[in-house]
């Protein structure tokens, strides 16, 4: 048998690993384990490769984290201001909006777990700058309600606890919704929104095509 070369490479080192696949990598386990339940081993055995490699793609397990989070909360702004432009009727605005974040919750199950799990798990700045980044989107949403409550389109006492009510809700879906049951992601995204229209006391609901 011919001897092994002295300077052969080991096996990590022919692997193919990007910064994406350890960002993918660690969302799979946060959304499994939680954040303070993982371990860099973990994200580095699931890639397989050795604990020391991830160091070239990150400075630390806390970027991951944050890194995961931000760009979550960035995408459910965008999903939202994309749903609503051009849209000035508060009670479409309203269903468009919830749908999207009602659809983000069924079909981005794992980012949606960890950032309404784990976002206490920042550490400063990162916390108090991604917090008021959440906050925004909340603002847009009750800013929609509260439009509608003026304009005489919706009936409800609190539009804070309206929006708030709405996007608990929303974030539910997360937790018990499964690929391949009754409900397709679509539908469950209809429904809430026409839930998010009784929320707001909506007295003409209508659910039309997103489009």
């Amino acid at each position: 048998m011919a001897a092994l070369r002295a300077d052969a490479a080991p096996v990590e080192m022919r692997r193919t690993v990007t910064r994406e696949a350890v960002v993918d990598a660690a969302l799979t386990l946060f959304a499994a384990r939680g954040y303070h339940g993982t371990a860099l081993s973990q994200i580095a055995d699931s890639l397989g490769i050795r604990t020391p490699s991830l160091y070239n793609h990150m400075r630390c397990k806390h970027e991951l984290l944050e890194t995961i989070i931000e760009r979550t909360l960035d995408d459910v702004v965008t999903d939202f201001r994309a749903a609503v432009h051009g849209v000035t009727d508060p009670v479409e605005r309203l269903r468009r909006a919830t749908r999207v974040y009602a659809l983000r919750h069924a079909t981005h199950r794992r980012a949606a777990l960890v950032v309404n799990r784990d976002v206490p798990s920042l550490a400063e700045p990162a916390l108090s700058r991604l917090r008021a980044r959440r906050r925004e989107h909340e603002r847009e949403l009750r800013a929609i309600i509260v439009d509608g409550v003026e304009a005489r389109a919706f009936h409800v006492e609190s539009p804070a606890l309206a929006s708030f009510a709405i996007l608990e809700m929303c974030v539910s879906i997360a937790r018990w919704f499964r690929d391949g049951g009754e409900l397709s992601p679509d539908a469950v995204a209809d429904e809430y929104s026409g839930f998010a229209l009784q929320i707001a006391g909506c007295p003409g609901l209508h659910r039309g095509a997103d489009g």
